[in-house]
């Protein structure tokens, strides 16, 4: 969980789990043209991702294409929603509360 957390905890690794999620699996060309960045500052963050366990890579000749690693997303996410959430919620209390924000405007 440390680990999943140290690695959410950089924008551009963040933008890259989201692209690899919602476009499928990408190289790290496609990534860096998603970027403004190198080569290999790209590939670093991918390494970080999967020493992560985050992201899967497979190679198909001389190109490495990497993808999101769901199933262990969706498990870190569910152990952090476990520790941190409060047992009982009252959803109704904290949408009462955004609901006031709108209506003065915060």
């Amino acid at each position: 969980m440390v680990a999943f957390c140290k690695a959410l905890g950089d924008e551009t690794r963040q933008r890259i789990l989201e692209i690899l999620q919602t476009e499928g699996e990408k190289c790290v060309g496609d990534l860096v043209d998603a970027f403004n960045v190198s080569q290999p500052t790209i590939s670093h963050h991918l390494n970080f991702l999967k020493q992560a366990n985050l992201v899967a890579s497979r190679r198909e000749g001389k190109q490495i294409y990497y993808s999101a690693n769901q199933e262990n997303i969706v498990e870190c996410c569910g152990m952090l929603f476990t520790k941190f959430v409060p047992t009982q919620i009252n959803l109704q209390e904290f949408v009462e509360s955004e609901e006031v924000k709108i209506v003065d405007g915060r």
